[in-house]
């Protein structure tokens, strides 16, 4: 299929938008949502992916302040950083002594950087970090349904991965005009802001996910009592990631099976 993809400017706001050439607008929309990497060559795969299913697909850079990155934050810092995080064994980069003896073996100059880097991507999960990017969303979701001729009116969808996961589960708490949420391997909202969604929620997490899994029985049972919809599905044998073909954990199984279970359920509540 032929996508036509272009760097979009809404406001202070900019993203990767990919759409179907040839279909006849306007279209449901999908906000993709980065990983803590950004907005970067497997991000803006994805949604070319999603665009490819029929949907005009905006990935937000959650990163740009009135459309440009600190310079910690460019694609090719944070794509350096994570290359330096890459060599370490799977699941090992959360382990802080293993990561200061990988950046240990780096120039001084470019430990500085590299540091600096990470420094910054593992700030992006702070409540208040999260708070500003989950709005941020919500500019993304308003300017699909209300502005882009090629969206326009029609409904806007949401799937997020790893950070944007949870950010994916955010914006369902706080955006009442979104119509379908999917999350990849996203830590869970509090009871308190599930009581704010109001669209149908999917999730995919990898069976050896422990950390994320654990916030699932309470997810599933605030869903419940709320009477809203909610569906999930874990993965045997697959890490926190899976569907991250670039990287170490990637499982094909895992991520082709979830992703025709995404679009399934766009279909049935963006263009149903």
């Amino acid at each position: 299929m032929a996508i036509k993809v272009e760097w979009v400017s809404y406001g202070d706001e900019v993203g990767y938008l990919a759409r179907p050439a040839l279909a006849e607008t306007p279209l449901p929309a999908v906000v993709v949502i980065q990983e803590i990497m950004g907005v970067n060559e497997h991000i803006e795969d994805v949604t070319r992916r999603v665009a490819a299913a029929g949907y005009v697909a905006l990935a937000p850079d959650l990163f740009s302040i009135r459309g440009e990155r600190p310079p910690a934050l460019t694609r090719a810092r944070v794509d350096a950083a994570m290359a330096v995080m890459r060599r370490l064994p799977p699941g090992a980069m959360a382990d802080a002594a293993l990561r200061e003896s990988e950046l240990a073996k780096l120039s001084e100059a470019e430990r500085n950087q590299v540091s600096e880097s990470l420094g910054q991507l593992w700030g992006s999960t702070s409540p208040e970090r999260m708070a500003a990017m989950t709005e941020k969303l919500r500019h993304a979701v308003r300017h699909l349904r209300a502005e882009r001729p090629e969206s326009k009116g029609q409904p806007v969808g949401c799937v997020g991965f790893c950070m944007g996961g949870g950010l994916s589960a955010l914006l369902a708490c706080e955006e009442p005009q979104l119509s379908a949420c999917a999350i990849y391997y996203g830590n869970s909202p509090s009871e308190q802001k599930i009581a704010g969604i109001a669209c149908p929620v999917i999730a995919f997490y990898g069976e050896k996910d422990q950390r994320v899994n654990a916030g699932i029985p309470g997810f599933e049972e605030a869903m419940r009592r709320g009477g809203k919809s909610f569906e999930y599905q874990i993965y045997a044998d697959a890490f926190h990631a899976f569907f991250n073909d670039d990287g170490p954990r990637y499982n094909v199984k895992a991520a082709r099976d979830s992703f025709a279970r995404l679009l399934m359920f766009f279909a049935k509540n963006l263009a149903g």
